[in-house]
């Protein structure tokens, strides 16, 4: 081992090469004292002498154990928390890279985010021929994406691949209710981060959830609150890009969910954060890639298509996908079968979006209501909707409401227009117009229908200008540019609201319009409702042929 190893090593665990010198040094002192205590008890001739000599030594050696001890616990108490240690090390994890053991192999999907990666891990790999060139290793990678994206996996998978150590921790564990805490935790991390560079050729600081401490620092006040969070993201920006002498090749890799104009400005200027990767939902070929994998690790009907189970499953993250496999894995145990089959992802697919079967159950008077009700949703859906396919309708009570019928879009990659927000507010409205239709009166389950109509309505007025009178501007976000939407005149407020009237007026009189011209279709679609409870997509699709309303497939892989 050279010298450059030793100092490492003590860097890294100099409290505890403390505490072994000082036990070790005790221990010597007391067996020297012991040696001569006995070496009197032999040479001295009166016996009274000898005892008194012999004493003296072993009253020490008694003495110095308690105190040894006493001493030890007492010094190690004191160096652990009060030098850089004890609560500052508290959430810090040291991890090998084989005990990650996250493969690049076993990043599935993310193609553009993989191959934006795997630069950064080539340019760590080959720090000699960049370091030739003149240039300078990333700094900051930060990750931004929903959750359950894989940022934590591809943190994993970049220390494996480059073979660095890899040093982890969340956001939340820099929090504290001592002041000066935050800090002196990102201040140990990074010390411990500078000394494995310097031994292994860099190191790798994973900080998940960075939100918890790098929103932007605030002004001084309460508790010390303030205060402590400004010093713990002062700490991480000198750390970052601080005045320090050598470089070690530390990369700091984080993720969060929030938007990065949500985090301190001075975190996110050049320098810091070099690379910005966006993580987002995965599409349609890697949701299938994503099933197929996680289908892979459990026993499987070969005949699940899962090109299907990629278009019904937009917007799920891999996380929702990997869920969903787990689920089906326990329908399928629970009902006895050796394999998971298309029923029981179906049924998975259920519990992950609507939760679990109620055990209410319902009156028939209620099946006939709930079944026409979700008829006029998926109706309309089906028919003004082409961006949407309706892949499931059910009267079975789940998580709160008794029934649904659930559009899907039919892929991420198109612009909403103005159609698309119209065909929106039409699905919405369609079961108020279906139980009128059929019953004359309608019930309190349009309550819901209504605030998300309304909702896409008023923004369309209010945010996009696309009401009837002409009227621009995004009223709804003037708190952003710090004035009040108070400030709106009482005559320019009633002309938004009568062009969010406007909208809904038209809206649901197309509706009954479509549904009195299709009664026969509304008709069946709901008493097939009633008599199966449950209808998937193929069985949607079929009562559309035999009206002759029929959709053109769209291939989308």
């Amino acid at each position: 081992m050279d010298i450059k190893h030793i100092k490492t090593y003590l860097k890294l665990h100099w409290i505890k090469v403390s505490i072994i010198t000082f036990v070790i040094c005790s221990s010597t002192l007391t067996i020297i004292l012991l040696g001569v205590g006995l070496y009197h008890f032999f040479t001295i001739e009166s016996f009274y002498r000898k005892m008194t000599w012999s004493s003296v030594p072993l009253t020490i050696f008694f003495y110095l154990i308690i105190g040894t001890i006493s001493a030890a616990i007492h010094t190690f108490l004191w160096i652990y928390f009060v030098f850089g240690g004890g609560f500052a090390r508290l959430g810090q994890k040291r991890m090998k890279p084989t005990d990650v053991n996250v493969r690049w192999s076993d990043v599935i999907g993310m193609k553009y985010v993989k191959d934006e990666v795997f630069e950064v891990i080539k340019l760590l790999k080959d720090r000699a021929k960049l370091k030739q060139i003149g240039g300078k290793i990333i700094k900051g990678i930060l990750m931004v994406g929903p959750p359950g994206c894989g940022k934590t996996y591809l943190a994993k998978a970049i220390a494996t691949e480059t073979g660095l150590p890899f040093l982890s921790g969340v956001g939340s564990e820099f929090v504290g209710m001592i002041v000066g805490l935050g800090a002196a935790k990102v201040k140990s991390l990074f010390k411990q981060a500078r000394a494995l560079g310097e031994l292994h050729g860099g190191c790798i600081v994973f900080i998940d959830e960075i939100d918890s401490i790098a929103r932007p620092r605030v002004g001084v006040s309460g508790f010390g609150g303030g205060i402590s969070h400004n010093a713990t993201i002062n700490q991480l920006l000198t750390e970052m890009d601080g005045l320090r002498q050598e470089d070690n090749n530390i990369v700091i890799i984080a993720a969060t969910n929030v938007n990065e104009e949500e985090l301190d400005p001075a975190l996110m200027r050049a320098g810091r954060f070099d690379r910005k990767i966006y993580v987002s939902f995965p599409y349609l070929q890697e949701r299938r890639e994503l099933f197929d994998y996680y289908l892979g690790k459990v026993k499987y009907d070969p005949a699940i298509d899962t090109a299907v189970l990629a278009r019904r499953t937009v917007y799920f993250s891999p996380a929702d996908i990997a869920n969903m496999v787990r689920e089906a894995s326990l329908v399928a145990a629970r009902d006895g079968r050796a394999r998971v089959t298309m029923r029981d992802l179906s049924e998975a697919y259920d519990r992950v979006e609507f939760g679990l079967k109620s055990s209410l159950q319902l009156t028939d008077k209620e099946k006939v209501w709930t079944a026409y009700h979700e008829a006029g949703h998926a109706i309309i859906a089906y028919l003004e909707n082409p961006l949407k396919d309706v892949v499931k309708a059910s009267i079975i009570p789940r998580r709160g409401f008794l029934g649904y019928a659930h559009p899907v879009q039919r892929e991420e990659v198109h612009v909403p227009m103005k159609d698309y927000y119209l065909a929106e507010i039409k699905t919405f409205l369609a079961s108020y117009a279906a139980e009128r239709l059929k019953f004359g009166t309608t019930g309190a389950g349009v309550t819901g229908d209504f605030a998300s109509a309304l909702r896409i309505a008023r923004r369309m007025v209010y945010c996009w200008g696309m009401g009837s009178s002409g009227i621009l501007g995004n009223f709804l976000r003037l708190s952003y540019f710090g004035l009040s939407p108070i400030e709106i005149s009482e005559e320019l407020r009633a002309k938004l609201d009568n062009d969010v009237q406007k909208i809904l007026q038209e809206c649901l009189k197309e509706v009954e319009e479509i549904l009195a011209s299709e009664k026969d279709l509304f008709e069946h679609f709901a008493q097939e409702l009633i008599k199966h409870e449950e209808l998937d997509y193929d069985q949607i699709v079929e009562i559309f042929k035999k009206y002759g309303k029929a959709r053109p497939e769209q291939n989308y892989l």
